[in-house]
């Protein structure tokens, strides 16, 4: 049986608050968990010094909410050698950044396929590419996450053949709650070809009722997933109202709830 944990990425609905305004709400809100999104206003980024790392880390540690992670926008199936190069060399900065805060965890991603592209040689470049990042990361005690995302890759067989050609230990999934999961209804068969390598969740909003979230929810328990479960939801004019809805329909949903 798993212990799923609730979060809230900073994207969308927490991208205009501080570190302290995130903090103080998601503490107030019952949530336990933080994914910190690159370039929003709480400003946690790979150009503060050692002392500003230091400092927040502390925040972290002296707060009942948990830094669940970084969440970056690197990819990795550029058709030029040099972007894929550059998105590489980023990641490792804030696989730093995630070591310095105490943060588990890196999300990162592919996007889609470049238009005129192969697609089992673009699969194998991100694959390849993910499993010289997850090397580097895995010295410094951090994850990376791919989130199961962008035109094309974000079809979960495409994500499974991506994981198969990076091939490492500390390459894991971020399944991301997409429309195309659903097949025939179901998100079962898609749910099974990364179900062991999946660390953290995005959810949607819960209130769509075209995606099977009973059925998500009830495989993350049988396959005991031991993590962050995170709201990936539009912003509001009243947050705290929408992330406590949020939350008592994530309760709702757990398979101990029926």
């Amino acid at each position: 049986m798993g212990n799923l944990r609730l979060g809230t990425v900073t994207y969308n609905i927490a991208k205009d608050w501080d570190l302290a305004t995130i903090l103080k709400r998601l503490d107030t809100l019952n949530f336990e968990g933080v994914e910190l999104r690159t370039g929003h206003a709480h400003k946690v980024e790979v150009n503060l010094s050692k002392v500003e790392r230091a400092e927040i880390k502390k925040r972290f540690d002296d707060s009942p909410v948990d830094l669940a992670g970084l969440g970056s926008a690197f990819e990795y199936h550029s058709a030029d050698p040099a972007e894929v190069k550059k998105n590489i060399a980023g990641t490792r900065e804030y696989v730093r950044l995630a070591h310095d805060l105490g943060a588990p965890g890196v999300k990162v991603r592919p996007n889609g396929v470049p238009k005129g592209g192969d697609l089992d040689a673009t699969l194998r470049q991100i694959g390849q590419a993910l499993r010289e990042v997850g090397e580097d990361a895995q010295g410094f005690g951090v994850e990376i996450r791919v989130e199961v995302h962008g035109a094309i890759t974000q079809l979960v067989p495409n994500l499974a053949q991506i994981m198969a050609h990076a091939n490492h230990p500390n390459v894991f999934v971020c399944w991301n709650s997409n429309p195309t999961d659903v097949v025939n209804g179901s998100i079962r068969d898609n749910f099974a070809l990364v179900a062991p390598k999946i660390r953290e969740v995005h959810l949607r909003d819960l209130t769509d009722e075209a995606y099977p979230w009973r059925d998500l929810f009830a495989l993350l328990d049988a396959s005991n997933f031991d993590g962050y479960t995170l709201a990936e939801i539009p912003e509001s004019t009243d947050p705290d109202r929408v992330l406590r809805y949020f939350r008592s329909l994530w309760l709702a949903y757990q398979p101990r709830a029926k």
